[in-house]
């Protein structure tokens, strides 16, 4: 039986993997079991097999509840039921789309706080969270009873702690009549790019000049065995899909390597990927924002650095 007051984490899954922020809101969690001493249970809502992920990740207990594909109002039904059940002081997601719905709506139904997009924990143990696009931060406190979306690539992956003997308990909620029903999800063909997941990405923005010239900075990313990102120009111009947009309006990205071609720095971008663990930057205006948050700044025009570049690293994997 899970422990009153306890943190709860909803582990998000694509497949039968789980998703890399929602082992970082794992990660979160354990932080505050740090600070507070209450153990960390994870849920799981559908398929069960992830179980013994989450239990060499730390999970003290796994809720699994059976479900089908996701449907908010059923999914919000089931962690308000599941919190109100263990009287959970905490409820942590990852920063997805599914993510901060359910947040949001969770959060309503319980009369808690809701913080999203918290990149790291006070000692007090407040919430740090990015505002105005990345230029300020502030720290919420979110009283008794919280919930809360990480952000991506700001707690990090836990390390595994092996095997568990974590206790796997199944839980059930009674189905509610649903008010809204997905009835049908439609797919660009290029929905499977998985910027958030990527360890390398190499975004283009409008100092690209064509989709033709974009096409360098897929052959880049390609040849790096990374990820094709983009800035709102670019996919506004129709160079790229907008799945691969980084940013506000965008996906919040943190590879280990980023590499920024032609685009200037504008704050919406670089709120998206500031956390990632290296980032180069390739533009012909020295004094672009992007400068200011490159490890390596290149000076000149994209368009002839980058087959400088694709010709280097052909040569080097020859």
């Amino acid at each position: 039986m899970m422990e009153k007051q306890s943190i709860l984490v909803y582990l998000e899954t694509a497949g039968t993997q789980v998703v890399k922020v929602s082992l970082e809101a794992l990660n979160a969690a354990r932080k505050l079991s740090a600070q507070n001493g209450r153990p960390v249970a994870a849920v799981l809502i559908g398929d069960a097999s992830a179980a013994d992920t989450a239990a060499s990740y730390g999970a003290s207990q796994v809720l699994t509840v059976a479900a089908g594909e996701y449907q908010a109002d059923r999914y919000t039904d089931i962690l308000t039921a599941l919190c109100e059940r263990y009287d959970v002081s905490c409820l942590l997601l990852g920063s997805t789309r599914d993510g901060k719905e359910l947040a949001a709506r969770v959060a309503a139904r319980l009369g808690a706080g809701c913080v999203s997009d918290a990149m790291s924990l006070t000692e007090e143990g407040a919430w740090v969270r990015s505002i105005y696009g990345g230029s300020l931060q502030e720290t919420v406190s979110a009283g008794e009873k919280a919930v809360v979306t990480v952000r991506s690539g700001t707690f990090g992956k836990p390390e595994q702690d092996g095997p568990a003997a974590a206790a796997v308990t199944e839980e059930t909620v009674e189905d509610t009549a649903l008010r809204a029903v997905i009835k049908e999800a439609v797919q660009e063909l290029s929905e499977s790019v998985n910027l958030e997941d990527a360890e390398v990405i190499v975004a283009g923005g409008r100092g690209m000049g064509s989709a033709e010239n974009f096409q360098m900075v897929r052959q880049l990313a390609e040849l790096l065995g990374g990820v094709v990102g983009a800035s709102r120009p670019a996919i506004e111009d129709g160079w790229v899909p907008r799945n691969h947009q980084v940013g506000q309006s965008g996906k919040i990205v943190a590879p280990k390597l980023y590499i920024a071609c032609g685009i200037s720095g504008a704050m919406q971008h670089v709120s998206g990927m500031s956390g990632s663990g290296y980032i180069v930057a390739i533009n012909k205006d020295e004094d672009a924002p992007i400068f200011d948050v490159a490890d390596v700044g290149i000076v000149g025009n994209v368009t002839e650095i980058l087959p400088l570049m694709i010709e280097e690293i052909k040569a080097r994997k020859s």
